[in-house]
């Protein structure tokens, strides 16, 4: 491995987000906060250490396959590790690894948290409200920059990655078959983050509309488009008790659902009507429709009435769910089996590939389904040579061997994974949906880790595990355990 130029790369990521905790101060400064301190301290030793790396590493560029995994799996640690401190020098989160568990799950996006219990946490009496607007902004914001990712945001901002950072967005970019909408990678990294910067100020003015301050529709803005789910209020968005503000967070949450390559063309060509041809999208708005539908039947039945906020909650946490952002209007713990075994199926479904959400992603469950129905005609039609296609696609065999091999190890991972939390207490409920959850990068699960608890009851051991789930699932599992494998391989 080129160790100069990954720490090279890694030291100026570091510096940059060492920057950006100044707008977290900023907060703090203008609130006359006593964790703006914490705050500056924080940026001043991210600074301290990544920047003397930066100079004493400069020089040209040079990236194998190997250095792009290395740097895409130690930069997203790196960059949880360090986002960690603002929660530890404010005195937000005292304990190390409640403070790495809760940025780790930020730049993620996860959205699992360990805040809100004033019995695990004594200082915050009134739950996640406690907190400083600082330390909220900064907490919303970690999930902002990991949403469409840190090293597709570094290729379009930091022109020193050079040629090797094709190999970045190849190994960053979420989904089984990245695209480029661009002829140079550089240039596709800021069309993306045009459009991602771009929902989140429409979000921004449209929930300032609803009623929400300009603070707290800067933070849910965030947390939407990145997919994330963390909330400045203890209970998400039921606290607003707004059918507006639900119906706009859906609307962005379907959006940034979808495959972000397929919004350039939209922008791009407009008449060609790019999302109804793609046959991702199409599965996608139906499975929506679908799970929507029955949750909504499911409820109406359990209540005995069919009323709007039925409708609205099921359309709500289906959407939440699916996509992997977390928002919860409802505690869904409570609707019963068959929406609760739903929506953990919904976990590992995720959103589509290209976008900012968790999960498989719909394309490889497509892939999946596909790849299996044309095996039972094979063994029907032995000679017959039946391809897999999505829409208009062909999908190659190199594709479905690597989506093939993803689902089994995801699976792996999930089995080994719960029956570790299990040994270690969790009951069968909670440790399953803890595991699902972060993996799928969803945040809450089910059980004691459901949308009315959070994670601080785990022990350490536990957090950490399911730290690794996230990062895991943030980085579609082969871009870690090819790290790993190299790391420990004699060559």
């Amino acid at each position: 491995m080129h160790v100069r130029s990954i720490l090279n790369v890694l030291a100026a990521i570091l510096t940059f987000l060492g920057l950006t905790m100044l707008f977290a101060a900023a907060w703090s400064f203008y609130y006359s906060e006593p964790d703006l301190e914490g705050i500056l301290i924080s940026s001043g030793i991210t600074i301290a250490v990544s920047l003397p790396v930066w100079f004493m590493t400069r020089g040209k560029i040079n990236l194998s396959v190997k250095d792009g995994f290395a740097i895409v799996t130690l930069v997203w640690f790196a960059v949880a590790l360090f986002s960690a401190l603002p929660f530890i020098m404010t005195g937000a989160i005292p304990s190390l690894v409640d403070a790495f568990f809760e940025s780790m799950s930020g730049v993620t996006t996860t959205g699992a948290s360990i805040l809100g219990n004033p019995e695990t946490h004594p200082h915050l009496t009134n739950g996640i409200e406690s907190l400083s607007k600082g330390v909220l902004f900064w907490r919303s914001f970690t999930q902002w920059i990991g949403g469409m990712g840190i090293i597709v945001f570094s290729i379009a901002i930091l022109p020193l990655l050079g040629v090797g950072g094709v190999l970045l967005f190849r190994a960053e970019l979420p989904g089984p078959v990245p695209d480029k909408i661009k002829p140079r990678v550089q240039e596709t990294a800021k069309s993306l983050w045009i459009i991602y910067t771009g929902l989140t100020a429409i979000q921004v003015v449209l929930l300032s509309f609803g009623g929400m301050s300009f603070f707290d529709s800067l933070c849910h803005s965030f947390t939407t488009v990145a997919i994330g789910g963390f909330s400045t209020k203890n209970a998400s968005i039921a606290h607003f008790n707004s059918a507006y503000i639900e119906y706009v967070i859906i609307i962005f949450m379907f959006i940034a659902g979808v495959n972000f390559t397929l919004h350039w063309k939209m922008i791009a060509s407009p008449k060609q009507m790019g999302y109804f041809k793609d046959g991702e999208f199409k599965f996608y708005g139906i499975l929506i429709v679908l799970v929507t539908f029955f949750l909504t039947l499911n409820l109406a039945l359990r209540s005995e009435a069919l009323t709007h906020e039925v409708f609205r909650d099921s359309l709500f946490q289906s959407m939440s769910i699916l996509t992997t952002t977390g928002f919860t209007t409802a505690d869904y713990v409570q609707w019963g089996p068959f929406a609760q075994i739903s929506l953990i199926l919904l976990m590992f479904v995720g959103g589509c590939a290209g976008s900012t959400a968790g999960g498989m992603k719909i394309a490889r469950i497509m892939v999946v389904i596909k790849y299996s129905l044309s095996e039972i005609k094979r063994l029907l039609h032995p000679r017959a040579v039946i391809p897999v296609r999505i829409g208009r696609q062909l999908v190659t065999e190199e594709v479905i061997r690597s989506t093939i091999g993803f689902v089994l190890f995801s699976v792996t991972v999930f089995v080994v994974v719960s029956v570790i939390l299990a040994a270690l207490g969790l009951d069968i409920e909670s440790a399953f949906s803890a595991t699902a959850a972060s993996i799928g990068n969803v945040g809450p699960a089910h059980g004691s880790v459901g949308p009315a608890s959070n994670y601080a009851h785990l022990p350490d051991l536990g957090k950490l595990l399911l730290m690794f789930c996230m990062l895991l699932g943030r980085l579609e599992i082969f871009t870690v355990m090819v790290f790993l494998s190299t790391l420990f391989s004699r060559r």
